[in-house]
């Protein structure tokens, strides 16, 4: 069988968490199903992290700053280099140009401070992307999901990305059905995804928390209802081929304004406007992972997070006015970075920086079609 799943690992410290992954797989039956892609940098041992996977048995490739070059200009899309940001977690960006010119069917991003559960981790991101039928819908008055809602009341915990101005919202349940998953987005237990912010203010320096999380902090999946919006992290998130236009992960750290840290935030809230536009759904909850957050400086973090904290409260209402009749992922993530480079010159701290992402954003869409032809909408009776 071949391989139609891309798992994308960016990585400099810590190859060696892919053990795990290929160990949880083999035991469920799915390691014939991955390619595991380590996106890491010239510094690192690229060498050593391809005999890892040939110790394990799994294919894949260890792609480092140049070799992600060559591999552009091999592909004939030498000139969209800069869509990839330097030394950035939003490298993982490359991760779904190869995805998408490869021709695999589904991705995986996982971070390499993670480990699975001891449950049927692979298997739980297909059930979800095939799932029909009745699921838990949560929406608040703010417009915004805690994507931690469901123990809230004992931790107190936002997730990085979510926006101040919507804390202290309330929280309505019900269960409706959804007839397409596109994006099966697993929480994690130990150290949770918060933002310097609120690290600080959970006593910590070290860029981890003092408040953890566990399993018992979940009960369900659950999805953010059509017109709510929810933090997207891409430390242990699965997803269909056909997002990938609209899930660009956005040009961080390598800009002239130092805005960091929201790649995958606001490549979330574009992918959660685009998914309501055509009728999909975003599962939040399992698979968990253990994310075990190497100690760093959290004055760091908040350095990078601070020249987008502003914009941060804005984005997603910016998009939210996007994209209306569109039919695919890319018309709609064409309109959302239409939006964006008009927004350039709103009265926002750094709001040009909201101008580059659209301008990149657009140039992501012809990067892909440079690759491999932008897809009209697939029916959903051609779906699992």
């Amino acid at each position: 069988m071949e391989p139609d799943t891309c798992v994308v690992v960016p990585t400099i410290r810590n190859p060696d968490c892919v053990r795990a992954y290929v160990e949880n797989a083999r035991e469920h039956g799915h390691d014939d199903r991955l390619y595991f892609l380590l996106v890491t940098e010239e510094f690192c041992d690229t060498d050593r992290m391809e005999r890892l996977l040939e110790e394990l048995g799994v294919p894949g490739a260890a792609v480092d700053g140049p070799a992600r070059e060559e591999w552009l200009h091999e592909q004939g899309v030498g000139e969209y280099s800069h869509l990839i940001p330097e030394a950035s977690h939003a490298q993982t960006s490359f991760g779904l140009l190869y995805l998408w010119a490869e021709g695999f069917d589904y991705g995986v991003f996982l971070d390499d401070d993670t480990a699975p559960h001891d449950t049927d981790f692979f298997g739980r991101h297909y059930d979800n992307l095939a799932r029909t039928g009745a699921v838990t819908h949560v929406r608040s008055d703010e417009r915004w999901v805690n994507v931690l809602y469901q123990n809230v009341e004992e931790h107190g915990l936002y997730p990085r990305g979510y926006p101040y101005s919507a804390m202290g919202e309330t929280v309505e349940t019900t269960t409706e059905p959804v007839d397409r998953v596109v994006a099966s987005q697993g929480l994690w237990t130990n150290v949770p995804d918060l933002d310097a912010v609120r690290i600080l203010m959970d006593g910590d320096l070290q860029g981890q928390a003092t408040t953890l999380t566990s399993r018992g902090d979940y009960d369900e999946e659950f999805v953010a209802a059509p017109g709510q919006y929810l933090t997207v992290c891409s430390m242990n998130l699965a997803f269909r081929r056909e997002v990938v236009p609209a899930f660009y992960q956005l040009p961080m750290d390598d800009n002239e304004w130092g805005v960091g840290r929201f790649d995958d935030i606001w490549s979330g809230v574009v992918l959660k406007r685009a998914a309501d536009l055509l009728g999909d759904a975003v599962l939040t909850g399992y698979p968990l992972c253990e994310h075990n957050k190497a100690p760093r400086s959290t004055f760091d973090d908040l350095a990078s997070e601070a020249p987008a904290l502003e914009l941060n409260e804005h984005v997603w209402r910016i998009v939210d006015d996007a994209g209306a009749g569109a039919t695919t992922y890319a018309e709609a993530a064409a309109a959302m970075a239409e939006a964006l480079v008009r927004a350039a010159d709103r009265d926002y701290r750094n709001a040009e920086f909201l101008g580059l992402v659209g301008e990149y954003t657009l140039d992501w869409l012809d990067c892909l079609d440079a690759l491999a032809p932008l897809p009209a909408r697939e029916p959903a009776a051609a779906d699992d």
